[in-house]
């Protein structure tokens, strides 16, 4: 999308992008780091995302930054293949990923280097822990305002999930355009 189209400027974009990463990936250590709990949910998730937050690595629960509960109600056994912007440490794509089941497939994108090794730091042993034959879970280094370059292929994407990760966005017109693209038919 150019710079015409959307109305941001390329140096403005890249510092938003630049200041999100250093606060996401150098500045938060942990989850009581954050600034604020204005936007988190005032109730406990539903009983089954609930029992799979509890089985989460230590890691994963420890550097959770995001906010909300972006999980819709039909995702147990679903075999959707699921795309979450902005995944950080990947927390939604461990719970998605057990969620949907081993026919289903999880993808995590984020941008900041720092949180995509958490991410993947623990994907083997959480495969072996639901017990499927293969992975159902990939991180990705990349920008939501371009998926496809990021290796996301239009059409193949079921449901998309963000956690308050739009919010931050230099260009929110490039990140719906994308993911619109991302989407198979009924996504």
């Amino acid at each position: 999308m150019s710079q015409a189209a959307t109305g941001v400027q390329l140096g403005e974009a890249e510092a938003v992008r630049a200041s999100v990463s250093k606060y996401y990936g150098e500045t938060l250590q942990a989850t009581s780091d954050l600034k604020t709990s204005a936007c988190c949910t005032a109730k406990a998730p539903p009983a089954d995302v609930l029992a799979v937050l509890r089985q989460l690595p230590q890691e994963i629960i420890q550097k959770y930054y995001g906010c909300g509960s972006p999980f819709p109600a039909g995702l147990k056994g679903s075999g959707l293949r699921v795309l979450d912007l902005g995944c950080g440490t990947g927390r939604d794509c461990y719970v998605c990923a057990a969620l949907v089941g081993e026919k289903g497939f999880v993808t995590g994108l984020d941008m900041t280097a720092a949180q995509l090794e958490v991410a993947q730091r623990h994907c083997d042993a959480w495969q072996q822990q639901l017990g499927y034959a293969a992975p159902n879970m990939r991180f990705l280094q990349g920008k939501i305002e371009e998926l496809a370059a990021a290796g996301i292929a239009p059409g193949s994407i079921d449901l998309i999930i963000s956690n308050c990760v739009i919010n931050l966005s230099p260009d929110k017109a490039a990140v719906l355009k994308e993911a619109y693209q991302a989407l198979a038919d009924g996504g």
